[in-house]
C-alpha cells in the first residue's frame, strides 16, 4: 500500500508542527503545503523544518493548482477558528475528493452555531465520498470528549464541570488576536463592545457535544469573559504583553437544564502564566453515581495536543463513512507508534 498522502493548508505554528510530526511517522508523507506568508512561499518544507532529505515539497500560495495537480488522501486545514471563515476552504477540498481535518474550533461541533453550513458540508462530503472532521485539544478533547468518556463509567450524571487552566504561549498570531494578548484595557473595552474580541472559541461547541452525547437537551447557554491583566512584562514566541495590558482572557460558560446549571465551563488562558505564579492544569468534576474527579497537572500542552490530535485522527477519518463527523462519532484518539497504513481498512 502506498503511503498516506497529506496536504497541509496553513503552515503557521500548528501547521508547521503537524508537518514536523508527520515527518516522524511511518506510512505517511506530505505531498503539498499551502500558505499565504510571502516569507515562506517557495521554500522547501524539509529545509524549513531542519529535516535532512532529498525530497522537496515547496510551499505554494496557489491552493487551486495544488489541489488540481496533487493526489492526496487528507488535507489538514489550520487557518481559521470560525466556520464562516473556513467553510469555503473545506468545500473546495471536499470537492477534490480529499478528506478534511480542520483545527477551526467551531468545527468541533459545527451544528451548534452553523446548522445550515453543517448540512452543506455533510452533503458535499457524502457526494464526494469523503469525510470532514474538526478537532484539536480544546474543543475536541479536554473539555468535551474526555468528559464524555469519563461519563461512560457512571450510572447517573447530575452535574458536569470542566476547567482548563492553560498557557497560550505555543499558539500563533491568530490565537493571540482572538485572546487579546497585548492589548490595553481601553482596547479591550472597545473590542468587547463591538464584538471583535473572541476570547476562547468553542464553549458552545463543547457544551453541545457533551449534551448530545449524554442524550439531554439544554434550555439555555451563557458565557462570560474577563480580562487577565499582567503586572509584569511577558513575552511568548507569538505574543507579547506589557505590564498593565492583557496577557489573556478568563472565559466561563454554562449550559442549563430546567434553569439550573448542568454543564459548567471554566477556562482562563494566558501567555507565560507561570511568570505570575499561575500553575496550569486540567480538571473534570462529574457529580452523580459515582462521583468522579480528574486532575492533570500541569495541563496537557495545548500546542502539542492540537497537533497530535489532528495527525493521530488521520486514519480514523479516512476509514470513516462519508460525511461531517465530530469526535464522538469516531474511534478513540490514540498515539500511532507503528505504520499508519496498518490502521487503514482495505
Amino acid at each position: 500500500m502506498d503511503n498516506i498522502k497529506v496536504i497541509i493548508w496553513g503552515f503557521g505554528a500548528m501547521g508547521k508542527g503537524m508537518g514536523d510530526m508527520l515527518m516522524q511517522k511511518k506510512g505517511v508523507e506530505i505531498v503539498g503545503v499551502c500558505d499565504m506568508n510571502p516569507a515562506i512561499v517557495g521554500k522547501n518544507i524539509y529545509a524549513l523544518l531542519g529535516v535532512p532529505s532529498e525530497k522537496e515539497v515547496k510551499i505554494t500560495s496557489d491552493i487551486d493548482s495544488l489541489l488540481k495537480h496533487t493526489k492526496a488522501d487528507v488535507c489538514l486545514i489550520a487557518t481559521d477558528s470560525f466556520i464562516k471563515a473556513t467553510f469555503d476552504k473545506i468545500i473546495k477540498v471536499l470537492e477534490h475528493k480529499i478528506n478534511v481535518i480542520s483545527t477551526a474550533e467551531e468545527m468541533a461541533y459545527p451544528m451548534a452555531q452553523e446548522p445550515e453550513l453543517s448540512k452543506e458540508m455533510d452533503r458535499v462530503a457524502k457526494e464526494n465520498q469523503v469525510t470532514v472532521l474538526g478537532t484539536g485539544i480544546n474543543p475536541g478533547f479536554i473539555m468535551d470528549l474526555l468528559v464524555v468518556a469519563l461519563s461512560g463509567t457512571m450510572k447517573q450524571v447530575d452535574f458536569v464541570e470542566a476547567k482548563r487552566v492553560n498557557s497560550l504561549s505555543p499558539f500563533g498570531p491568530a490565537v493571540m488576536h482572538e485572546q487579546g494578548v497585548g492589548i490595553t484595557m481601553e482596547t479591550y473595552e472597545k473590542r468587547v463592545a463591538d464584538g471583535s474580541l473572541a476570547g476562547h472559541v468553542g464553549f458552545l461547541e463543547s457544551v453541545s457535544m457533551i449534551a448530545h452525547a449524554l442524550g439531554v437537551k439544554l434550555d439555555d447557554f451563557k458565557q462570560q469573559m474577563k480580562p487577565i491583566v499582567t503586572s509584569i512584562d511577558r513575552k511568548s514566541p507569538y505574543g507579547e504583553a506589557k505590564k498593565g495590558c492583557l496577557a489573556g482572557i478568563n472565559m466561563t460558560g454554562q449550559g442549563y437544564i430546567n434553569e439550573k446549571v448542568f454543564i459548567n465551563m471554566i477556562h482562563p488562558q494566558q501567555i507565560e502564566p507561570e511568570m505570575e505564579g499561575t500553575h496550569t492544569g486540567d480538571y473534570i468534576t462529574l457529580k452523580g453515581v459515582p462521583n468522579i474527579n480528574m486532575s492533570i497537572n500541569p495541563e496537557i500542552d495545548g500546542g502539542i495536543g492540537t497537533i497530535a490530535m489532528c495527525v493521530n485522527m488521520i486514519p480514523h477519518v479516512i476509514n470513516a463513512r462519508p460525511g461531517l463527523k465530530t469526535m464522538i462519532d469516531l474511534p478513540v484518539p490514540r498515539a500511532i507508534l507503528g505504520d499508519m497504513r496498518e490502521l487503514i481498512e482495505q
